[in-house]
């Protein structure tokens, strides 16, 4: 049992002072306000309940920061992109990804993520062959997320052609493909690996609707009948033009007329949607998966944030090819590219309230829902999954915390993080950083040299 007291904490009835948090092995027994602190508590600034994460795409940390060389013969976009990302791809063991993936889950958790939904779509060997256990590299992440500490979503991923209207896949994309049996299989066993975990949830990812026939993607429903869902969907311009083209709709606007969309799928970017699709978006309930860092990064454009807040849509926010992860930093840029767009300011928040908060708050709300779980609180039968952010300037109260962090300070004001009880970050350190950094620096090393 320990006690942790923090000057201020953001309680499910709204932000408290001198608060006491006890906690009995992984779960939070008593919050008590209004506590002088005693000798037995552990003393901290600012309490939060953890943060979800909810796209992620592990293996593609290994590339962060080697995609920015202009290309001499076409316009840098995201296909550009995808074709270095398929060179990674080519090389990848399950060993090395469990280094590269452990190493972007301990930088998700100093950032003050404590769940991370694993879109994972890497499956096979590199000819293409199923592994002796089908989910080997999902097996990999799953023991990279039992060493870090941080909560999973795994999200296998069905990906089985190259474009709209069932095109045959690349050559490039061998290490992606299944059959709806042979990703059934593939699911039992992720199952299987996740099932060594506390709390992991296991959904399923149809990639996108250029790699999923409507066929398969009605036949993926039932493989995971009451399980988070996720998918792609209208990333890029091109994208939607290929979608019309097929189908005489776009993107989401076919989604909604031929899938049950509901609460429990995410749809992942739906950057390019008009007013109707957002008012069917979120009239289903469906989670918007923004990924601010990555859609900037790739050049995909801008989501509609304001106008789908109006719609009363919820979102959250994902690393994606995690080029740079940090919790704050994605709020911010949410924001600061509708003010961009827009040309005006404190659009994201409700009217004479804490942009910073209704940020946050929106963010945990969308993210627990995308991944399958409980919204995270610091409350008694909770689990203890709690951020502690560094202290600020004095005098500084309630969400003016949450404005700080998300506008100003970004990861480095994340002091410390417990996931069910267990501190795995302290001082802004994962406590097993240096181990699992020096693993990483060796596979990296070994991966651009060969």
């Amino acid at each position: 049992m320990m006690s942790l007291w923090f000057e201020q904490a953001l309680l499910p009835q709204g932000w408290a002072s001198h608060v006491r948090v006890t906690i009995d092995g992984e779960a939070v027994t008593q919050v008590e306000s209004d506590q002088p602190v005693q000798p037995h508590d552990e003393r901290h600034a600012i309490g939060l309940p953890g943060l979800a994460n909810l796209h992620s795409h592990a293996f593609q940390y290994a590339m962060a920061g080697l995609a920015e060389t202009a290309g001499a013969d076409e316009r840098d976009n995201f296909w550009s992109w995808r074709s270095l990302m398929y060179a990674l791809v080519a090389r990848l063991t399950p060993e090395d990804m469990l280094a590269v993936a452990a190493m972007a889950q301990v930088e998700m958790l100093e950032a003050g993520f404590t769940r991370v939904g694993e879109f994972h779509y890497l499956h096979h060997q590199p000819d293409g062959t199923a592994y002796d256990e089908p989910a080997a590299m999902a097996s990999a992440v799953a023991s990279a997320a039992q060493e870090t500490g941080i909560a999973l979503t795994l999200l296998p991923v069905f990906y089985a052609h190259s474009d709209f209207g069932g095109k045959p896949p690349q050559p490039e994309q061998r290490r992606f493909l299944n059959d709806v049996d042979g990703f059934s299989r593939l699911v039992e066993s992720a199952r299987t690996a996740a099932h060594r975990l506390p709390d992991a949830v296991v959904g399923v990812a149809p990639h996108s609707l250029r790699a999923v026939t409507p066929d398969a993607l009605t036949a993926l429903l039932g493989i995971a009948p009451d399980s988070p869902i996720h998918i792609h969907v209208a990333e890029q311009e091109r994208e939607v033009a290929a979608c019309l083209a097929w189908s005489g709709q776009r993107p989401v606007a076919w989604l909604l007329d031929h899938m049950p969309v509901d609460g429990r799928w995410c749809l992942v970017h739906a950057t390019h949607v008009e007013g109707g699709e957002l008012a069917g978006m979120a009239r289903q309930g469906a989670v918007v998966g923004l990924c601010p860092i990555t859609e900037a990064n790739l050049g995909d454009g801008i989501f509609p944030a304001a106008d789908w807040i109006a719609a009363g849509g919820g979102f959250g926010i994902g690393s994606d090819s995690n080029v740079r992860i940090d919790a704050a930093e994605e709020l911010r840029l949410l924001e600061y590219g509708q003010r961009l767009q827009l040309q005006r300011r404190n659009l994201l928040g409700a009217a004479g309230q804490s942009t910073g908060g209704s940020l946050f708050d929106r963010a945990m709300t969308g993210g627990a829902q995308a991944l399958g779980i409980p919204r995270p609180v610091i409350a008694p039968g909770a689990p203890a999954d709690i951020i502690a952010l560094s202290a600020d300037h004095e005098g500084i109260r309630g969400d003016q915390h949450l404005d700080r962090w998300i506008f100003t300070r970004g990861r480095e004001a994340v002091d410390a993080v417990w996931r069910r009880g267990r501190r795995l970050v302290a001082q802004g350190r994962h406590v097993a950083r240096d181990a699992i950094a020096a693993r990483y620096a060796g596979t990296v090393r070994r991966l651009r040299s060969g």
